[in-house]
């Protein structure tokens, strides 16, 4: 016989060894708490990030265009100079004589046509009186015509003389910054020699070149013609080698109708204005580009994007009963921390951002919308 004491002792221990599900009539599990965000659709402008250089929108390299002695500089290096601005002079000492030998030659010239008007008309009297000849007349007339021929090519010397003497002084062929000057006092210049006295650059605004691969080229307008897919506008942003956006929005110039054999690639400009002259020729920049515009597509977060063993993309979702969904998603590139995603997500569909390792496709959950940010939960 078993005591009473030892039989309470065996049924406290069986008891204790139960269970509590069993105690409670086996009781199912809670839902996991998921993490979700409830997605909308809406139009994205599809963009690309391509290479570029600064170039200034005008350059002109100054030359003399007579031979000489640089004897003084006009300009102040670094600043800005007008067309016309004179920018070094050339001893004229050789020129301006030039200048007043060709003035007395076209004194000379106009003195002998004079002289030759007056013998012709004086011969035509004296032939209508019937006392001078016929070839007298012809020869005045020729005479008369020779000079005046003569005074036209000492005219035109003249004004080669002329010339050549306001080129002693040589001015800026066009407005912008001019740089260091690349010649001293004293030295000699040649007329079209291949040395630059100094260079000028116009550079507000300035162009941006850029290269594009033909296959993008290809893809965007392909993009254009497929359905949901408009135009985008053609302002575009330049990122600065600091990584800074730079605050001026530039436009779609120029696209060059060739395809380089070598690189593959296209060359489009773009003009940006630059009042404050924070871009110099020469620099290295990133523009980011508008391609076009997709229509009602879904911005998926990255992180509520995973792949499958196949290596494609999927995302849980939860239903409108609280259970999970896996959907196969197509995407079309990503914009920030999102996926833009074509087909595989709808207007309204909460996507499954947090809490993914604990769940699986047919579980029940308990869904909680993601904090925006700056917010706090309770």
């Amino acid at each position: 016989m078993i005591g009473r004491g030892r039989l309470a002792a065996i049924a406290v221990l069986t008891i204790l060894a139960c269970p509590a599900g069993a105690q409670d009539g086996g009781g199912a599990r809670p839902p996991a708490a998921v993490t979700v965000q409830t997605l909308a659709a809406q139009d994205v402008t599809i963009t690309a990030t391509l290479p570029g250089r600064i170039v200034a929108s005008g350059r002109a390299e100054v030359r003399p265009q007579v031979d000489g002695i640089v004897t003084d500089r006009l300009f102040t290096e670094g600043s800005e100079v007008e067309k016309g601005d004179p920018l070094y002079k050339i001893d004229d000492a050789s020129y301006a004589a030039l200048v007043a030998a060709a003035s007395a030659s076209v004194a000379q010239a106009r003195a002998n046509l004079d002289a030759a008007e007056s013998e012709a008309r004086r011969l035509q009297t004296l032939f209508d009186r019937k006392v001078a000849s016929e070839q007298n007349v012809d020869d005045a007339k020729s005479d008369r015509d020779a000079k005046a021929a003569a005074l036209q090519v000492a005219e035109a010397q003249l004004l080669a003389a002329q010339i050549d003497l306001d080129h002693t002084t040589i001015r800026a062929p066009l407005s912008g910054i001019v740089g260091r000057s690349l010649t001293t006092q004293g030295a000699l210049v040649t007329r079209g020699q291949a040395a630059a006295l100094a260079v000028i650059r116009s550079i507000d605004p300035v162009h941006v070149d850029v290269t594009q691969s033909a296959a993008e080229v290809i893809r965007a307008r392909r993009g254009l013609g497929d359905a949901g897919l408009d135009e985008a506008d053609q302002s575009v942003t330049l990122r600065l080698a600091d990584g800074g956006t730079y605050d001026q929005i530039g436009l779609l110039t120029a696209a060059e109708p060739y395809v380089d054999e070598l690189t593959g690639v296209v060359v489009l400009r773009l003009t940006f204005p630059n009042p404050e002259q924070l871009l110099l020729p020469g620099m290295y920049v990133q523009v980011e580009m508008p391609q076009y515009v997709a229509r009602d597509v879904i911005l998926a977060p990255q992180q509520g994007v995973t792949r499958d063993r196949r290596g494609r993309p999927v995302a849980m979702v939860v239903s409108a009963d609280n259970t999970v969904e896996q959907r196969d998603l197509t995407i079309l590139g990503d914009q920030g921390p999102h996926w833009i995603v074509t087909d595989g997500l709808a207007d309204g569909d909460r996507i499954i951002v947090e809490g993914l390792q604990k769940i699986g496709v047919g579980m029940t959950v308990a869904p909680e919308e993601q904090a925006a940010p700056g917010e706090t939960g309770n």
